[in-house]
């Protein structure tokens, strides 16, 4: 319920300067006044980023000093600037910043009402801030300074926006999902990782689990509805490529998603669900790619000791193979009226297609009815739906619940990708000659349309089913009875001894998977080798070209090649907005009292 305050306002004085302040409704500005009293520039705050007000002069930087004076207080907020200009590594959004201006006011009284509106305003407009957060850090991804991260940037502004947290240094993997699955949570107003994309997954799927666990459902039958999930997730980037974070924030900052995450925002997210038969497999929100991705993944877990530059060689080796693969695709196809993937909108901040399919998937929302009664729809509405199936020879089969966007890769997979609308997109890439899909790579790096290729179909859907002709299936059996002991160890073994790195303690099980599918291409029940045409390059680098390939899903090789893909419309929630526009003009809102489209939103 929205309380209007009483309109607050009279003199400051910012240095030397003499303004008009005003706390009306949602925004707190100040005004510059000449010597006539006549009006220059105006800075107009939302209160909602606001991040705190103190009483005297308070500095932070570069370490906290407190000046406790009679007159003054000092307002923090959130200010942005160019991503580009600021070193932001070509993000798609802006950097935040914390601001600082110290007000000096005529008296101690006047001082003291300015800085109580100001609280009282936060606590009646921003109720959905965190007051306590559980905060993991991976000590050993990326480049190993996540620890320095935390301390140096994120805790100081924790502290100053009066955010208390509980730190836990992970030592092995799959320790924060099993904390989240197994820990008292109470008083918890979200989780934080710290960490790469990796660490984001291990949160993911232990919120979601727990989530299902307190709420009875099976997470194992693709057909349940899943509850949605309370408790938000915050991503601090301190990885390689942290891809959630740059295609739900637009940039990969500490300091921009520590703001987020103080302020509250909130922005949910669709997950989908991968299941082998009547068994979860795992959850994934960036990408689910068979073929090349694989592959690649697969290759670069041979060459951990290069770092990050193990999937550019990877990725150069993989290619140079030429692979392709048999397979059947069969999906349930999204309403193309609500969107598609060629459309060329883009998913930003207060997106129209995420708000209406709110609407779409809980139309019987109300404050009363609880969240996993407002699922139902999206189930019934599916089983009426009619499957196509597409057979063929793929270089890469890849589903995606967002752009999956980076740094290398502005616009990412699907440009045209939403973040919370129900539905993924299923890219399917045709074998072609290797000149041909070195130009669809190579897309991925500019602003042309990837998609606009004779061998390259895209489809937004709400469900994916992949198989494998019969011949090659017989292989693939073959192959998993020989991996039998896989699974366990690529969902983590919460028993396992640490290894010198984590990521190798999650990823290092899938190596000896993709080994066995590469060099053992043998039909048990025709009792004799599969043969299969060598393709033009595969002969420079691979002995034996394998029939089948791995599934990479968010950086995790699944155990099986044979799967389901449910998309989970808005399953959970991050302290994210979604990308905002680039130079976008912020407009007052009754900002001052004579406001003509002067003002601005931060000097």
């Amino acid at each position: 319920m929205e309380i209007d305050s009483v309109p607050v306002e009279s003199s400051v004085w910012v240095g030397r300067k003499r303004y008009w302040a005003l706390l009306s409704g949602w925004y707190f500005s100040w005004t510059e006044l000449d010597k006539k009293n006549r009006e220059k520039k105006t800075v107009s705050v939302p209160i909602g980023e606001v991040v705190t007000v103190a009483e005297g002069r308070l500095e932070i930087q570069p370490q906290k000093r407190v000046e406790d004076t009679d007159r003054d207080f000092t307002l923090f907020y959130v200010k942005r600037s160019s991503s580009s200009s600021s070193g932001g590594g070509g993000g798609k959004g802006p950097l935040w910043s914390l601001g600082r201006t110290q007000f000096c006011c005529p008296s101690r009284n006047l001082r003291d009402q300015w800085v109580a509106q100001l609280k009282t305003a936060l606590k009646t407009h921003c109720p959905s801030r965190p007051h306590r957060l559980l905060v993991f850090i991976n000590p050993y991804g990326g480049k190993k300074r996540a620890k320095e991260i935390y301390h140096s940037i994120a805790a100081p502004l924790f502290e100053l926006a009066g955010i208390s947290s509980h730190v836990v240094v992970t030592e092995r993997a799959n320790q924060a999902r099993d904390h989240i699955l197994k820990k008292d949570l109470t008083g918890f107003d979200g989780v934080i990782c710290v960490g790469g994309d990796g660490m984001f997954s291990e949160l993911l799927h232990g919120v979601i689990g727990r989530t299902q666990q307190e709420a009875g459902i099976s997470e194992h039958d693709p057909t349940v509805m899943l509850q949605p999930c309370d408790l938000h997730i915050g991503i601090i980037p301190a990885g390689s490529t942290d891809c959630v974070c740059f295609a739900t924030v637009g940039v990969n900052d500490p300091v921009t998603s520590t703001l987020h995450i103080i302020i509250g925002d909130s922005q949910p997210l669709d997950v989908c669900s991968v299941h082998h038969q009547s068994t979860l497999v795992r959850y994934s929100v960036s990408l689910v790619g068979y073929g090349f991705y694989g592959d690649v993944l697969a290759e670069s877990e041979r060459h951990r000791w290069m770092g990050p530059l193990r999937y550019d060689y990877s990725g150069c080796l993989v290619y140079l193979c030429n692979r392709s693969y048999q397979g059947i695709v069969q999906y349930l196809p999204a309403d193309p009226q609500i969107s598609s993937p060629r459309d060329n909108t883009r998913c930003l901040s207060g997106c129209r297609v995420c708000s209406e399919s709110t609407e779409r998937l809980f139309p019987h929302f109300d404050s009363s009815s609880s969240i996993y009664s407002r699922q139902i729809s999206q189930y019934s509405n599916e089983a009426n739906g009619e499957w196509m199936s597409v057979e063929g020879r793929f270089k890469c089969v890849s589903l995606t619940c967002m752009a999956s966007s980076c740094p290398r890769s502005p616009d990412g997979l699907s440009p045209s990708a939403h973040l919370a609308d129900g539905t993924a997109d299923l890219i399917l890439v045709r074998d072609t000659h290797p000149l041909g899909f070195l130009t669809y790579l190579h897309r991925h790096t500019t602003t042309q349309d990837q998609f606009d290729l004779p061998f390259v179909e895209v489809h937004r859907v709400k469900a994916v089913r992949f198989t494998l002709p019969l011949e090659d299936e017989e292989v693939c059996e073959y192959e998993e009875s020989e991996a039998q002991s896989i699974p366990e160890e690529v969902l983590g073994d919460p028993e396992k001894p640490p290894v010198d790195e984590i990521e190798s303690c999650r990823d290092g099980s899938q190596h000896d998977l993709a080994g066995k599918r590469q060099d053992e291409p043998w039909n048990k029940k025709k009792g004799r080798k599969w043969k299969k045409k060598q393709d033009f390059l595969c002969g420079l680098c691979c002995r034996k070209p394998p029939t089948v390939s791995v599934w990479n899903c968010d950086g995790e090789i699944l155990p099986c090649t044979e799967i389901s893909c449910r998309v989970r419309g808005q399953l959970v929630r991050l302290f994210a907005r979604g990308i905002e526009e680039k130079g976008g003009t912020w407009k007052c809102h009754k900002g001052s009292r004579n406001c003509k489209g002067r003002c601005v939103l931060h000097p």
